[in-house]
């Protein structure tokens, strides 16, 4: 890290540490939803135990959401002494030996960001990169390829037979079920209606999510880590649908993270919508 950004990097933590410490309400506000109370985030970090898949689900544009996962992420590692696993949607699987060439220090970050495909607000997520980079930490790049997320859009799931066997290896297991009830109606609600075109546009969201959690789980039996911090968008993940529906599943915990601008989500009432996730973050200057 040079030292422009290191400087940049611990202003940003100084003021999210500042501000939790002393005027918390007016950066962000935790919630424990069992217990439908405010928490710390110090209270959050130490309530995971050993052995949880902990999903963060952001909204991708919320930089207080970014410095949380930020400081969530290097409170974990020192809780756990570093046997961390950080599994990312916004890395797509087929670039894992860039990830993992970069992390090696035998690549720059220059070449990093190029042939990674990195999103456009990629210094959102830098930060846990280059602690990740600095601590050996294993970063996981969960995501299916745009590529052939875009073929089921077009083409629906049975194309992904077509894949020859390499490919096949960056997305999940086949075939990709599609999952009904509550995230089904959120994703034809989130679309306008079932005025929205066709249904390959919901199997391609059910490949997303399926093929998260293949290299979630994938990477929880090879590296056997005391917690996995996954980082996704929140719709992947609130109502412990989706991804989380799909982990839910297998033998591990899964705990739950919603975070949004304080002003998205609430009850008419204003009473907070406790069954979104197992903590809830509502961000902004309120």
């Amino acid at each position: 890290m040079n030292r422009y950004y290191y400087w940049v990097f611990f202003i940003l933590m100084f003021h999210i540490s500042y501000s939790q410490q002393h005027d918390n309400r007016k950066s962000y506000s935790i919630y424990n939803a069992v217990q439908q109370k405010e928490i710390t985030i110090t209270d959050l970090v130490e309530s995971i135990p050993p052995g949880s898949i902990l999903i963060f689900g952001e909204q991708h544009d919320d930089s207080i959401a970014h410095l949380l996962e930020s400081n969530i992420f290097e409170m974990l590692s020192k809780k756990f002494h570093n046997d961390i696993v950080l599994t990312m949607e916004m890395l797509e699987s087929d670039i894992q030996p860039i990830v993992d060439e970069y992390l090696s220090g035998l690549i720059s970050e220059k070449n990093f960001r190029k042939e990674a495909r990195t999103w456009d607000n990629y210094t959102d997520y830098r930060p846990l990169i280059e602690y990740a980079r600095q601590q050996g930490i294993r970063v996981i790049a969960a995501n299916a390829p745009a590529r052939y997320v875009n073929l089921v859009t077009r083409k629906g799931l049975p194309a992904l037979q077509e894949l020859n066997r390499k490919a096949k290896k960056y997305i999940a297991t086949l075939p990709v079920d599609t999952l009904a009830g509550n995230y089904y109606t959120r994703f034809i609600d989130a679309m306008g209606g079932h005025s929205f075109p066709g249904m390959y546009l919901y199997e391609s969201q059910n490949l997303w999510d399926a093929t998260m959690a293949h290299f979630i789980i994938k990477a929880k039996k090879k590296y056997k880590p005391l917690i996995v911090l996954q980082l996704n968008g929140r719709f992947h993940s609130d109502y412990h649908s989706g991804l989380a529906e799909r982990l839910d599943k297998s033998k591990y915990r899964v705990v739950t993270i919603s975070c949004f601008p304080a002003t998205t989500v609430n009850q008419p009432d204003g009473t907070l919508l406790y069954s979104i996730a197992d903590y809830i973050i509502k961000t902004g200057y309120h």
